[in-house]
């Protein structure tokens, strides 16, 4: 696996969740290719929230509806449950309000789906046990004064959100050595990268509970 197939595994995780004709609204979309391929093969209705100029102008050339907008200041012009799906794919360790983006994804969306850097891998752990100094790692190949994640949570931390604020878990999946595999709670340790499948209540799309 290479290492762009590798950064792209929950890409595919997501085209397979999102079902044909669902509205999906993607919250720091980057270039827009996630959307853009969900519009051609899906017939998504797609939206995209970025905040970056040149990655807006990206997805604007792929054919995407996207939005200007810093996910810090809330998704207000949106209303309640107007989308099927919300992703936030490995953006919420980069900004700066973390609880309140998911707050807004769970009240626009009716499923919220999230990937994350687990920072709680037993490999990030023993780096900083060892060195004293924050972690380089293939998954994490930043240096302390370079690096865009500014808020640092494992799958424990997010699984304790999860349980103290009437949250659902429908699915997820636990990237672990280069494989896939369905998400465990054990899996905490062990998974490199996390993607999670979240609802307000049970889904229409999926009642799958871990």
């Amino acid at each position: 696996m290479t290492q762009n197939q590798k950064c792209r595994w929950d890409h595919k995780a997501i085209y397979d969740i999102i079902p044909d004709g669902a509205s999906v609204l993607d919250l720091g979309c980057g270039d827009g290719e996630l959307l853009a391929k969900l519009g051609r093969n899906k017939k998504v209705q797609g939206l995209g929230i970025e905040k970056d100029f040149y990655q807006v102008a990206k997805t604007t050339s792929h054919g995407v509806s996207v939005l200007q907008v810093d996910l810090d200041t809330g998704l207000a012009g949106l209303p309640d449950k107007s989308f099927d799906f919300v992703i936030l794919e490995k953006t919420l360790q980069v900004v700066n309000k973390p609880l309140l983006v998911l707050e807004e994804m769970l009240r626009v969306g009716k499923s919220g789906v999230i990937s994350f850097p687990n920072f709680g891998h037993w490999r990030v752990m023993s780096c900083l046990m060892e060195t004293g100094r924050m972690p380089v790692t293939p998954e994490l190949p930043y240096q302390w004064y370079d690096t865009p994640n500014i808020h640092l949570f494992t799958a424990k931390d997010i699984l304790d959100w999860i349980r103290d604020n009437d949250v659902r878990l429908e699915k997820g999946f636990s990237l672990m050595d280069g494989k896939v595999f369905p998400f465990h709670e054990d899996d905490a340790v062990n998974a490199e990268e996390i993607l999670l499948v979240i609802s307000r209540s049970r889904s229409k799309f999926g009642s799958e509970v871990i």
